[in-house]
């Protein structure tokens, strides 16, 4: 009786690891759709550059493209770290997988 209980306690003892090592859990990266896009700059006038410079309404236009190109990147900004934020977890969650492959070979 008592050699029984021994030699289950040893089998047991010899699958515990198995069966304590947790499964690897693999990185997913971000869905690419999330990626935003980042505004396009407004093309410079010609007459930026021109000995006499622009007319007036063609500054004025300019400067209000400007100013909503602005707007547009004051939201992109936040967007945009949200994104390499993901993408670093992922790196990151990656890492900790390769790891985990590489102990579960130990």
């Amino acid at each position: 009786m008592r050699v029984r209980l021994l030699g289950a306690a040893l089998v047991l003892t010899a699958l515990l690891p198995s069966f304590a090592m947790a499964e690897c859990v693999k990185a997913m990266p971000p869905d690419p759709a999330t990626r935003p896009t980042k505004p396009t700059a407004p093309a410079k006038p010609a007459c930026l550059d021109a000995k006499g410079g622009c007319p007036g309404w063609e500054a004025y236009t300019f400067n209000d493209t400007v100013k909503a190109y602005n707007l547009q990147i004051a939201a992109y900004r936040p967007l945009a770290e949200a994104y390499v934020k993901a993408l670093n977890a992922y790196v990151k969650a990656s890492s900790d997988y390769a790891q985990c492959e590489v102990k579960a070979l130990q």
